[in-house]
């Protein structure tokens, strides 16, 4: 009698270790919205390897990190211009919404001149696109944060198609530097005025 419950305890143990594995071949495939890495149509074109990789942005502070990636050196100039670059090098746990150069290149060259020398409204659009928390690829869903430059941003989306402000495209989401997460957009989000 003693055996067979011993027998019997040894199947309800196997039973129960491989119940989690069985359950993990039958689950469905993970969403973007519980990745851990970068995802997105235009996270093809980052280098695989260097400063400009995933891997070496992980590295540097945020506005260090995007010089490093030719598809922002209009944003970078623009934070420069703005004076933001030890702004948001320094800050803790942020997140960027970084407009890519094509985003830029849809504004007229006359009105991007116009605020590129206007350090004040620069600073106002650039802050807007910044918000002072970490945020989550799961948090796009249907979200709503308060940026760095008083006013409100809204998201919504699942899998790897998310929106900003219904304007804007994530093209490269959840990119990791050392102090933000960055979501890459194919328009500059614009404050209200």
């Amino acid at each position: 009698m003693r055996v067979h419950r011993t027998r019997r305890a040894a199947v309800s143990v196997l039973a129960a270790l491989a119940l989690p594995v069985s359950l993990g071949l039958l689950a469905p495939a993970a969403h973007a919205d519980d990745m851990s890495g970068p995802f997105g149509p235009a996270c093809d074109s980052v280098p695989k390897d260097g400063k400009g990789s995933f891997d070496g942005m992980a590295k540097d502070p945020v506005a260090t990190a995007a010089s490093n990636n030719p598809a922002l050196s209009t944003l970078v100039t623009a934070v420069k211009k703005a004076g933001l670059v030890d702004t948001l090098n320094n800050a803790k746990d942020i997140t960027v919404f970084a407009p890519t150069n094509d985003a830029f290149a849809k504004i007229p060259k006359a009105d991007l001149d116009k605020v590129l020398n206007d350090k004040a409204q620069l600073t106002k659009i650039l802050t807007y696109h910044v918000v002072g928390e970490k945020v989550a690829p799961k948090d796009l869903a249907d979200g709503s944060f308060k940026t760095l430059e008083g006013g409100k941003l809204t998201t919504k989306g699942s899998g790897e198609s998310y929106k900003v402000n219904d304007s804007a495209n994530v093209v490269c989401g959840n990119v990791q530097t050392a102090n933000a997460t960055v979501y890459i957009v194919d328009s500059v989000l614009m404050p209200k005025m």
